[in-house]
């Protein structure tokens, strides 16, 4: 009899154990700070996160297994290009793998020298959280296509900017025509 797990509360170990895979595909509105980053209304291709986790547990000597979390999560993000204003369907993509510790002080020692990322060990351990997390690390400072489906004008101002400018008259050149009466003696 296979265990269900819960994406939302999570037992870490007992997943590794039992070499646990979850999988799913989820709307963007499941993840309200990931949600808040994108446009609303822009169709049913988007908004959508594909996610799965697979749950290891690597024996060592001398000691309990160690438990990893392998972690793919795919989505596609509409944002509004910062080049030309349109909707920019943006790819972000995870594949990552976590080792989890038993506390925050293991953790913090062997953060320094490992070369994978830790987690503390959780019987209630919330993955669409961590999901959420790692999606939003993949989001690009500054959203933009590629390629812009319209060409855009990358000039600061335009021909009749310049010439309202040139028509302008120089404040100096008005004050050098007013007569400037002597002052009285």
């Amino acid at each position: 009899m296979s265990k269900e797990f819960s994406a939302a509360r999570l037992d870490v170990r007992a997943f590794a154990q039992s070499q646990g895979h979850l999988q799913d595909q989820t709307t963007l509105s499941v993840f309200p700070r990931l949600a808040q980053d994108a446009q609303p209304d822009a169709g049913d291709t988007h908004g959508q996160v594909h996610w799965q986790a697979d749950g290891e547990l690597v024996e060592q000597t001398g000691g309990p297994g160690q438990v990893w979390l392998h972690l793919q999560a795919d989505a596609v993000v509409p944002m509004v290009c910062q080049r030309c204003l349109a909707l920019a369907p943006i790819t972000l993509q995870v594949d990552r793998s976590f080792r989890f510790v038993a506390d925050e002080a293991t953790a913090e020692s062997e953060d320094d020298e490992s070369d994978e990322d830790l987690l503390v060990l959780s019987r209630e351990f919330n993955l669409l959280e961590l999901i959420e997390d790692e999606l939003l690390m993949e989001l690009p400072v500054v959203p933009r296509h590629d390629a812009c489906p319209e060409s855009v004008s990358m000039q600061s101002s335009d021909a009749d900017f310049e010439q309202a400018i040139e028509d302008k008259p120089n404040p100096f050149s008005v004050l050098r025509g007013l007569d400037v009466g002597k002052s009285a003696d």
